[in-house]
């Protein structure tokens, strides 16, 4: 079945002469001709304005753990409705999720909801928050405000996983409907943006700091680390400590395995050990909660009292094996607050991943 595009108006643009208009959503900056599509490919110019083609459509579906975005100081062990468009900002040659966010193709969106359904399939599924991931959701960002602001109302969370590769003024309006952001720091390296992901490091630099600083927004981050790219001693060593320095010690730094994909497929895939020290040169420089990821690692996929040490969660890949926190989040051998948001017991979601389809009859009118 052909999928027909949608059509949604968007204010992040200006004229610039007679045939051509800007899109001022994110530093790229794309000089659009009638009919022609941004890097994005989801944002076009269409009679002389910027429209955005993906609104109320989507890769699809899925309820994940919250683990898995990854967050892991944010309602650990609850369940997360998941979900994407196509396109992306950025364009990373080691993509792990290329097939949607590179894609070129309309018919990758066959799933169809407005806001609206999506925060009542979330609340009739028990689902504590709605991710905006797959694809960067900076892109579809009308979309995704449309969605936290009707999730708001059914008191379900929003959670952005993204590259905030984003303009300040757009950026306002989205980090204030989300509750929780997990960021890619691609690198700590300008050269590595430029060359592998086509983009800038200082931009995603503002980002964060705006998050951290002028936001109630939770902040983790995550760095995928590429062998003989980004994985130096000396780039984790300036990376965490401009994270203590500039937002302190509180935010959790994911370090992630690459496996080869896209087109870096004959870069081989990240060793366990370098995780390992990655996590051990951050916690050295004042990270207080560091973590391995997309490797079997219990003792790097858990949390500790940055304090006495006392584990505080244990987790087994997305299972909580271990819940120590006190009924106020604090460790209950020395007291110490654990930075995060916590209720007083973990959900019970585990490893589960359970694809949606949201029907008919659950969609708003367009």
């Amino acid at each position: 079945m052909k999928v027909t595009e949608s059509r949604h108006p968007t204010k992040y643009w200006h004229a610039i002469d007679h045939d051509r208009i800007q899109c001022d959503l994110c530093p790229r900056y794309c000089k659009l001709k009638e009919g022609q599509r941004g890097l994005c490919f989801i944002r076009k110019n269409e009679q002389g304005a910027v429209i955005l083609t993906s609104y109320g459509r989507s890769s699809g579906f899925c309820i994940d753990p919250i683990e898995k975005k990854p967050l892991n100081h944010f309602y650990p062990g609850t369940s997360v409705l998941s979900f994407g468009t196509a396109g992306c900002n950025l364009a990373c040659k080691f993509c792990q999720n290329w097939d949607m966010s590179r894609s070129r193709e309309q018919d990758t969106l066959m799933d169809q909801a407005s806001p609206g359904a999506i925060a009542r399939t979330a609340t009739e599924h028990g689902c504590r928050s709605v991710a905006y991931t797959y694809n960067d959701p900076v892109i579809f960002h009308e979309y995704a405000i449309d969605t936290a602001l009707a999730c708001r109302e059914q008191g379900i969370k929003s959670v952005a996983v993204t590259a905030g590769y984003i303009n300040p003024e757009p950026r306002k309006e989205f980090f204030a409907v989300m509750d929780a952001a997990n960021v890619d720091l691609k690198s700590f390296n300008e050269d590595f943006y430029h060359k592998l992901t086509g983009a800038h490091l200082q931009p995603v630099l503002e980002t964060l700091e705006y998050i951290h600083h002028e936001t109630d927004c939770w902040l983790e981050l995550t760095t995928l680390l590429i062998p003989g790219e980004n994985d130096s001693d000396k780039e984790l060593q300036e990376m965490t400590q401009w994270v203590v320095e500039h937002l302190g010690p509180d935010v959790p730094m994911h370090f992630s395995a690459f496996h080869p994909d896209w087109k870096m497929r004959d870069t081989p895939p990240t060793p366990p050990e370098t995780l390992t020290r990655a996590r051990s040169i951050a916690m050295q420089n004042g990270i207080r909660y560091a973590f391995t990821g997309n490797v079997h690692d219990e003792d790097g996929e858990s949390s500790y009292c940055h304090s006495c040490g006392t584990r505080l969660i244990g987790r087994d890949w997305y299972v909580i094996t271990d819940w120590r926190l006190t009924a106020d989040g604090c460790c209950p051998e020395c007291g110490e607050k654990c930075a995060g948001v916590f209720e007083t017991k973990p959900g019970t979601w585990g490893a589960k991943r359970q694809p949606v389809m949201i029907a008919e009859g659950e969609r708003d009118e367009e």
